[in-house]
């Protein structure tokens, strides 16, 4: 059976990691499909699909050093399922970019991590 090797970006065009990623796809000749998670926030069957391709749990997908996240919710201990709300409630504190192909996922940073996941497509 072949595997999609589309590839999809979540992408936060404020963000300059996020740009630069995007910039390297397009020059390395990609199409991928952009979503604006901030504006087209993923829903949780999305989002936890995120996770278990990047095999990750919700807290590790947080950016920490966001200041929302420094105000409202480093001093908290939660489950994985109140982190997954959060991350829902707040996407602005999603880690970017994440990029996925097929069944493998890899948040860009740096983004030459990009290599490791569109390299090895079928």
């Amino acid at each position: 059976m072949k595997t999609d090797s589309s590839i999809k970006i979540y992408h936060n065009t404020s963000c300059s990691k996020s740009c630069a990623a995007l910039e390297l796809l397009l020059k390395n000749g990609e199409t991928p499909e952009v979503i604006h998670y901030l504006k087209d926030t993923p829903d949780r069957g999305e989002l936890s699909l995120i996770l278990n391709l990047l095999q990750l749990r919700p807290l590790d997908l947080i950016r920490t050093k966001e200041p929302l996240f420094q105000e409202k919710f480093a001093h908290l201990t939660l489950s994985d399922e109140e982190w997954l709300d959060i991350l829902l409630k707040h996407p602005i504190l999603i880690e970017r970019p994440i990029i996925i192909v097929g069944d493998k996922a890899v948040i860009g940073r740096p983004i030459e991590r990009i290599f490791d996941i569109i390299e090895r497509r079928d």
